[in-house]
């Protein structure tokens, strides 16, 4: 019973410094892609641009965004994005025209615009009156 056990004991050992091995192998690989311009996600999830690595230091410079720059440790960034694939091109005159104004909100049946505005003091009046139909 005692051999059994000393031989799970050993499995189990053996198993846990397969997976470590393999960790660091896979971490040396990540490593190996690290240059100037490529694409990474930090362990926080920051996404970047690496600017520069400081091989003594063990750390990263990331271009997070065009002038913001953020320095990190080496071991925090833990994979390579991958350029995504181009998705086809879908017509333009098949996607919804969006305006950038507010111009679709008014209707044209009702004729409210924007230089129908109201003063301050109708605004109060018609809100207490419409309180006062509610009551």
């Amino acid at each position: 019973m005692s051999i059994l056990l000393f031989v799970m004991l050993g499995v189990f050992i053996f198993m846990m410094f397969r997976r470590n091995k393999k960790t660091q192998q896979q971490q040396a690989e990540l490593q190996s892609k690290f240059g100037p311009g490529v694409e990474v996600m930090t362990s926080f999830g920051l996404f970047g641009r690496i600017v520069d690595i400081d091989e003594a230091d063990n750390k990263v410079t990331l271009e997070l965004s065009p002038g913001n720059l953020a320095t990190v440790h080496r071991q925090a960034v833990t994979k390579v994005v991958e350029p995504a694939a181009e998705a086809t091109a879908e017509p333009a005159a098949a996607s919804p025209v969006v305006p950038d104004d507010a111009s679709s909100l008014t209707t044209r049946e009702t004729g409210s615009t924007a230089t129908d505005a109201e003063t301050p003091e109708e605004t109060l009046k018609r809100l207490n009156d419409e309180g006062k139909k509610d009551s």
